[in-house]
């Protein structure tokens, strides 16, 4: 171990912290740890890595401050320590390093001002110091010429891009030639914009008095931001940094309107975000602000939680609780991931989008439609329970107007009548809920048997043997009652005429009604059974009678 020279265990996803003992090999040369889920401090003993000249230890979740031992990797020409969690001063060492040809610091929490002793690093270093929160001077050296310092608390010096410090601009204009410069080239110019300024704003009142309808105000167009419960700035520079200003390596899916991206906060704290597409980004401004604000005020088990929103010139995203198990359309698809869903748990992700469609269609105001309802829009948690997500094409139904609207959702799911009436209303998604319920049972979607329900018989289309998933095991007698149950309900919101459609509240009570009727009759029969066998003195049977009834004891 201790004669090892190199040693490359990135994207590996190793967990715990960085053993001490590391530092004993004393002739490590090439250490890669990138790209893993690493915490707790950098250990002192790399200070006996004398020889070693690549150390990256990028994307992971280490904290605490970065030791000064670093000092002493004299022979260093690469150090990366970005898209962590590093705190305070970066440390005055850093001077020793004369090998160093790059340097990446970005994406941490590292405070303070950048020392002096940066001076004495190489000429062409490479530095990024990027998404911090250093303030301060920077180091006057040619270094920081091309550095990436961007996204930093309150930097300055005679950089591009970075406001010059009080210092150099009492320098500046201490010259009293240079103040006397200053009126002959101001004065005419004040008097200008003074006299442009009153001209402007007698054309502009002219022409508002003409106008009745207000414009937003520059304010909301250009920056809003609002998080719930949370600083929105500092979320924001943190859900950068955290998914690197959006890059691919943290998106877990794409759909039509955004992608979304995986962000860790902090550990144990993980959102989703939503960033919308630049096709979408500033269309129609006011519908997405008054769209956003009326979802932020959803609660509901059964509904994906919207955290907050950004809406800004630069990046526009939503911010969603993060859900563990997926999309259900991914599982689904899945050999593997099906045969975890079984009865119980396909008949509970019905009634839970039941349960989350009349919430909005009949608890709203205004009631919300969401013209998108697939299985790809609902996501699961650890507990397989559904919650109903991206609310894209989402609508807020005007209950004085006809709704007109154009086509929207997802091919399969579109209920019929949209290619030729262009309303949209509730009885849209409780068609596309019919065929999500179908295709939660068949395991896959439904095709052609929608067109056919008419012709089909109740034998041939409600047993579940004939339609249903062929990966699980057939269900118990019971829960054949529920999956009964949902493939009736499904054939009625499957209607072709969408007045002969249930409403999603009738669904829901139906669902609700029903399946509690059924777990009482089995608990009655439990309970029954369980009377006459500890009569009998046959206790044991009891729990063939829980196997039996697949989950209802």
């Amino acid at each position: 171990m201790k004669s090892m020279l190199e040693l490359y265990l990135a994207g590996n996803q190793l967990s715990g912290v960085i053993p001490f003992e590391l530092g004993f090999c004393e002739l490590l040369e090439v250490l890669d740890l990138s790209k893993n889920r690493l915490k707790g401090s950098i250990p002192t003993s790399i200070g006996q890595w004398a020889h070693i000249h690549y150390l990256n230890l990028s994307n992971n979740k280490l904290s605490e401050k970065i030791p000064s031992q670093i000092g002493k990797l004299v022979q260093l020409t690469e150090l990366d320590l970005s898209q962590n969690f590093l705190i305070k001063e970066i440390p005055s060492e850093v001077q020793s390093l004369q090998s160093l040809q790059k340097l990446d610091l970005s994406h941490n929490r590292l405070s303070g001002s950048i020392p002096n002793t940066f001076t004495s690093l190489p000429n062409g270093i490479h530095i990024n110091l990027s998404f911090n929160k250093l303030s301060g001077p920077i180091p006057p050296c040619t270094n920081f010429v091309n550095a990436s310092i961007e996204n930093n608390l309150d930097l300055c010096g005679n950089v591009t891009g970075v406001k010059l410090c009080p210092s150099q601009i009492t320098k500046k204009n201490s010259d009293p030639f240079h103040h006397k410069l200053i009126l002959v080239i101001m004065l005419p110019l004040i008097g200008s914009v003074l006299l442009g300024v009153f001209t402007y704003g007698l054309i502009a009142n002219l022409q508002q008095k003409k106008k009745s309808p207000q414009k937003p105000s520059d304010e909301e167009i250009g920056d809003y931001f609002f998080i719930t419960s949370f600083d929105g700035k500092v979320l924001y520079d943190d859900i950068l940094k955290t998914t690197n200003d959006f890059d691919e390596a943290y998106c877990i899916g794409t759909g039509g309107y955004g992608s979304v991206y995986k962000a860790e906060l902090q550990p144990n704290n993980v959102v989703a975000v939503k960033k919308l597409h630049s096709s979408s980004e500033n269309v129609d401004h006011n519908g997405f602000l008054n769209e956003v604000r009326a979802l932020t005020n959803i609660r509901h088990r059964n509904i994906v939680k919207l955290y907050g929103y950004c809406s800004h010139v630069r990046h526009s995203f939503l911010i969603y609780e993060y859900l563990e198990k997926g999309n259900l359309g991914s599982i689904l698809r899945s050999n593997v991931l099906a045969k975890e869903l079984d009865w119980l748990k396909r008949v509970n992700i019905v009634k839970g989008v039941a349960n989350g469609l009349a919430y909005m269609h009949h608890d709203c105001s205004p009631p919300i439609i969401h013209r998108d309802i697939s299985i790809a829009n609902i996501l699961l948690d650890s507990d397989y329970e559904a919650h109903i997500s991206d609310f894209g094409t989402s609508k807020l139904l005007k209950l004085d107007s006809s709704n007109w609207t154009a086509i929207a959702g997802t091919y399969g799911y579109i209920a019929p009548e949209l290619a030729y009436t262009m309303v949209a209303n509730e009885k849209c998604d409780v068609y596309s809920f019919g065929v999500v319920a179908v295709e939660v049972i068949m395991g896959k979607h439904p095709g052609d048997l929608i067109t056919s329900l008419p012709t089909l018989s109740a034998a041939d289309y409600l047993v579940p043997s004939n339609v249903g998933d062929s990966r699980i095991p057939p269900p118990s007698s019971e829960v054949e009652k529920q999956v009964k149950l949902v493939l009736n309900l499904s054939r009625a919101c499957l209607n072709s005429n969408p007045h002969e459609r249930p409403t999603m509240q009738q669904v829901s009570n139906r669902l609700m009604k029903d399946l509690l009727r059924i777990d009482i009759s089995c608990l009655i029969n439990i309970l029954y059974f369980s009377v006459l066998f500890t009569f009998l003195e046959f206790p044991i049977c009891i729990m063939s009678i829980c196997i039996h009834s697949n989950g209802f004891c």
